[in-house]
């Protein structure tokens, strides 16, 4: 097999209808001779694996026959391509922008240590009128798990993400490390994506709780791994009181809930923070705080 110059990776489970639309919207880009298109199937039980070996068979399937998480198929799909550059797509998600693969080849050609490309995403289920910034690219501290392209050169130099945050934070994770490896991230506006998704309806979805609870645990999980230990304590208590006064004092009592079981996580994987921890020097902390946030929702007029 001829190794492709960029690959597109998308994980799935369950969701055959929004991928089917995914995989229409960049049909030019899965035809393209120097892409090559790799889906793990995360335990579907909705013919999503029967769908794409009928229906696309250039693209590469991955199949685990029991879930195994965003994060472990990630990691198998990554390991799965020699190409020099992975695009990384939600499946319910697709490219606005064109020229996608010309203009993400010649950033990466034109930044040397640029290790991720984040891109521009719009979640929401119908695109606003204006889409056209003016904005220029920017280094920036992390980059959007489901909407980015990864230079494999620099991917080959961190572990790989950790299966057992199981969904939310392996982007900081990765980024902590690039950044102790002289590795950069840049926010590229260029590269627009829409999300398609009701943000709206989040809370009231049946996952609220473990959403929430997965993304308080991650960020607690990266203080440990990575913080000064001095530091570490205070940010998870101010972590805890910024929960409790704008959701749990609103009668949001889902969210003390999702604390609680967010704690327990923690107690629970102290073996792996401890046996993992890579504290960042106070410089390197200080570089990293230095750089502007991840960019993760985009609205127009900005």
């Amino acid at each position: 097999m001829i190794d492709k110059k960029i690959a597109i990776i998308i994980t799935t489970k369950d969701r055959l209808n929004e991928l089917k639309l995914t995989l229409k919207k960049i049909s030019d880009l899965i035809q393209n001779d120097n892409v090559e298109c790799l889906i793990c199937d995360d335990g579907s039980i909705d013919g999503t694996s029967e769908f794409i070996r009928n229906n696309y068979p250039n693209i590469q399937l991955i199949h685990n026959t029991t879930s195994r998480g965003l994060i472990f198929s990630r990691n198998r799909l990554m390991a799965a391509t020699n190409a020099t550059y992975v695009i990384s797509l939600d499946d319910d998600a697709h490219f606005v922008s064109t020229q996608i693969l010309e203009t993400i080849e010649e950033f990466f050609n034109s930044h040397q240590r640029c290790a991720v490309i984040s891109f521009r995403l719009y979640w929401g289920k119908i695109l606003p009128n204006t889409i056209k910034v003016n904005e220029k690219p920017y280094k920036t501290r992390s980059f959007l798990g489901g909407a980015n392209a990864f230079r494999m050169e620099a991917w080959k130099e961190i572990p790989e993400f950790p299966i057992w945050f199981m969904f939310h934070g392996e982007e900081d994770f990765a980024s902590y490390h690039l950044l102790k490896n002289n590795w950069q991230i840049w926010y590229v506006p260029k590269i627009f994506a829409h999300h398609r998704v009701d943000m709206s309806k989040r809370k009231q979805q049946k996952d609220y709780i473990l959403r929430l609870r997965r993304s308080l645990r991650s960020g607690w999980y990266l203080y440990l791994l990575f913080y000064p230990l001095y530091l570490v304590p205070r940010k998870i208590l101010y972590s805890i009181y910024i929960q409790l006064k704008t959701k749990v004092f609103k009668g949001d009592f889902k969210a003390f809930s999702a604390i609680l079981q967010a704690l327990g996580d923690v107690i629970v994987n102290s073996p792996r923070l401890i046996k993992n921890r890579k504290a960042l020097s106070r410089e390197e902390l200080k570089s990293y705080h230095s750089l502007p946030p991840t960019k993760i929702y985009w609205q127009p007029h900005e």
